[in-house]
């Protein structure tokens, strides 16, 4: 045999990312809803931000550093993305031991007791913000209007988010066309000027922050277009069935946390599908559950429980939709 057989090391080719790159990518995505919430809210939502990021920061230096007796990874990014979708899921005039509980569990629960970054199931941001809407309601879901930059925090002026306007109404019987008139219109929405959580009332802004991330190929289209186009599908068929009971697909996009969730939140790494395939599988669960929640279920919103029960299915979407093998031919 005069065919010589050589072992090398895999021709592993660095495509130049890091871990930091692309956290510190996805902080860059986020800050034009930053900036726009500090506008519409002012220092209430600047103190909710800083206390949100310090506190998530603090607890993984100190868990990692005194408990788990590790080296801490808090220069890695994760903390500091961590911090901010928290704050964008909160109101700004939350009182700030009520952030620091949530950073506490968003870090030390959703995160820290499955191992740390890379080996938790569910996105800890959303562990903490649902952790805080069942154990705070009222504080939770005390909204301050976008009424500019104000410097009032605790004492903010409050009011009902679109989603709670329809749903309360309905509930009480009013008609959809009357409740509908009372909102703001579709490109008020879709510019923030509503109530809502920090990162939730800047459509533009977060639409802004997909199109880097996509630019930059941090992440793909597949998960934020199949959660955005199967709410579509969704609410788009309950709307014409029955215009009277059901809002249309623009009113769901341009309200709550959707496009949060949606583009920041439900893209998380760690915790969706590693396939093409199974991202466009979650997005479709994650979109019919938004659905579900809002028009039949007790809350007016959806998302972070539609997100974190699909978190859930990602272990069975990666065993029975597996990504191609390198260098297997297409079939």
């Amino acid at each position: 045999m005069n065919t010589k057989v050589l072992v090398a090391p895999s021709p592993h080719i660095h495509s130049g990312d890091s871990i930091q790159k692309n956290m510190y990518g996805v902080v860059f995505a986020m800050l034009p809803a930053l900036l726009l919430s500090f506008y519409y809210f002012g220092l209430g939502s600047i103190i909710v931000t800083l206390t949100a990021v310090a506190s998530c920061y603090f607890f993984e230096f100190l868990i990692q550093k005194y408990l788990l007796k590790v080296e801490p990874t808090i220069k890695d990014g994760s903390a500091l993305i961590t911090g901010i979708l928290l704050a964008f899921n909160m109101p700004a005039n939350l009182p700030i031991w009520i952030i620091i509980i949530g950073a506490l569990v968003a870090i030390g629960i959703g995160k820290l007791t499955f191992g740390g970054l890379g080996n938790n199931v569910f996105n800890p941001a959303l562990v903490g913000r649902v952790f805080l809407l069942i154990s705070f309601p009222v504080q939770m879901t005390s909204w301050p209007k976008a009424l500019g930059f104000q410097t009032s925090y605790l004492d903010a002026e409050t009011g009902a988010t679109p989603l709670a306007i329809i749903k309360e109404g309905l509930n009480k019987g009013d008609s959809l066309t009357d409740l509908m008139a009372q909102l703001p219109s579709n490109m008020d929405m879709f510019l923030g000027n509503m109530g809502g959580s920090l990162g939730e009332v800047a459509g533009a802004a977060l639409v802004l922050g997909l199109l880097y991330m996509l630019v930059k190929k941090i992440i793909t289209w597949h998960i934020p277009v199949s959660i955005i186009g199967t709410v579509v599908v969704f609410s788009g068929i309950l709307n014409m069935a029955s215009p009277e009971a059901y809002a249309g697909p623009a009113f769901h996009i341009l309200t709550g946390g959707l496009l949060l969730g949606a583009i920041f939140m439900a893209t998380d790494y760690v915790t969706s599908p590693m396939s093409n395939k199974g991202m466009l599988i979650y997005g479709i669960g994650i979109g019919i559950l938004s659905v579900v929640i809002r028009v039949f279920g007790a809350y007016p919103e959806g998302v972070s429980f539609a997100i974190l029960i699909m978190n859930a299915f990602v272990p069975l979407i990666n065993v029975y939709v597996k990504p191609k093998r390198f260098g297997e031919k297409r079939k």
